[in-house]
C-alpha cells in the first residue's frame, strides 16, 4: 500500500485558511488514509494543540542553513516556505509527499489523483504558471519604440542568488510552481533541491529561494518533471468562470474543465477576510458576485 501524507505550513495568521484547506482534504472519502502534516511557522500553541488533537502531525519549521537577521527581518513565516525540499525530514515514513499552501483548497479530487499518479514515476509531479488563461509571463518597460528592460520571476531573482549566466538561461522558461508539488521519497530531487536552496537563500531573497531553485533543478539540471494543465492547480490571480449548475470554477476557456485546486494568489483582502467577494462571469453570461475561500465551511466542516 502506498503511504501517503499531504503537507502544509504556516502561521497564526494563515491559521483560517490551513483548517479550511485540511476540511477540503477531508470532504472527499478517497482523503480517508491518507496522513495530513503540518509545518508550524509561527501558529500559536492553542492552534497547533488544536491541531494535533484532530490528529494531524506537527512540525516546527527551522531555517535550513544560517541567515543573518537582517535578511529574515522578523519574517519566520517563510521558514515554511524554504522548508519544501527537506519535507520527507520532516515526516518520515511515507512514499509520496503533496505539498499543497494553505492558501490552496481542493474542489475537484481528480487533480489530486494527477498529481500522485505522477509522483508515481519518481517525477516532480507540479504545475507551471503558464495557460491561456494567464494572460502575462513578462513585464516590459519600453524607452520610445524599443524594449529598455524585460523582466521575469527567473530573471530578476536568479542574478543575485545564482548568476546572470544562469538568470540568462532561466529567462525565458515558464516559471514551475512550488505552491503545490507531488515527489516520490525515492526521488533523486530532494537532495539536490535542498543544495539548490541553500545557496539561493545565502546569496539571493528568502521568499523566492524555493520555487527559484525549483526552476534550476528541473529547467537547467534536467530533472525530472511531469507538468499538469493549469486547472489542477488554478492561481486566483487569474479569474475562473463560476459553473452555477455544477456550483463549481471551470477554467475561462473551452473545454470549461473543473478547477482541481484554487491557490489564492494575488488575492490579498481575500485572504484575510471571507466576507470579502468580487464578481465572476458564469458559464450562462451572467454575473456572480462570490468568494474564492472554501464555500463548505458552514457545514461544519472549517475547524478541523
Amino acid at each position: 500500500m502506498t503511504r501517503i501524507c499531504l503537507v502544509s505550513g504556516g502561521d497564526k495568521n494563515y491559521y483560517p485558511l490551513l483548517l479550511e484547506w485540511i476540511a477540503s482534504i477531508r470532504r472527499f472519502p478517497e482523503s480517508s488514509g491518507m496522513d495530513i502534516a503540518i509545518l508550524n511557522a509561527g501558529m500559536t500553541k492553542e492552534q497547533v494543540d488544536h491541531l494535533r488533537q484532530a490528529g494531524h502531525t506537527v512540525k516546527d519549521a527551522e531555517w535550513p542553513c544560517p541567515l543573518p537577521k537582517w535578511k529574515i527581518r522578523g519574517r519566520e513565516y517563510l521558514k515554511a516556505c524554504v522548508a519544501r525540499p527537506f519535507i520527507p525530514e520532516y515526516f518520515p515514513g511515507y512514499d509520496i509527499y503533496f505539498w499543497m499552501d494553505s492558501d490552496t483548497w481542493i474542489q475537484d479530487w481528480a487533480a489530486v489523483e494527477l498529481f500522485l499518479e505522477g509522483a508515481k514515476t519518481r517525477k516532480i509531479c507540479l504545475t507551471a504558471q503558464v495557460d491561456r488563461g494567464y494572460p502575462r509571463a513578462t513585464r516590459v518597460k519600453w524607452l520610445w519604440r524599443w524594449p529598455w528592460k524585460v523582466r521575469s520571476f527567473y530573471f530578476s531573482n536568479a542574478r543575485k542568488a545564482f548568476s546572470f549566466k544562469v538568470a540568462k538561461e532561466l529567462h525565458t522558461r515558464h516559471v514551475l510552481l512550488a505552491g503545490a508539488f507531488a515527489l516520490h521519497r525515492e526521488a533523486t530531487h530532494w537532495t539536490r533541491w535542498q543544495v539548490l536552496l541553500k545557496q539561493a537563500l545565502k546569496r539571493g531573497k528568502i521568499f523566492t529561494a524555493e520555487q527559484l531553485s525549483l526552476g534550476v533543478l528541473c529547467h537547467l539540471e534536467g530533472y525530472d518533471k511531469e507538468i499538469l494543465p493549469a486547472y489542477t492547480h488554478w492561481l486566483c490571480e487569474y479569474k475562473p468562470l463560476w459553473d452555477t449548475a455544477e456550483s463549481c470554477f471551470v477554467e475561462p476557456y473551452l473545454p470549461y474543465e473543473r478547477i482541481g485546486i484554487l491557490h489564492l494568489s494575488g488575492v490579498d483582502e481575500m485572504r484575510l477576510d471571507r466576507a470579502v467577494t468580487t464578481d465572476f462571469k458564469t458559464l450562462d453570461g451572467q454575473t456572480a458576485q462570490m468568494s474564492y475561500r472554501y464555500p463548505h465551511v458552514a457545514e461544519g466542516n472549517g475547524s478541523t
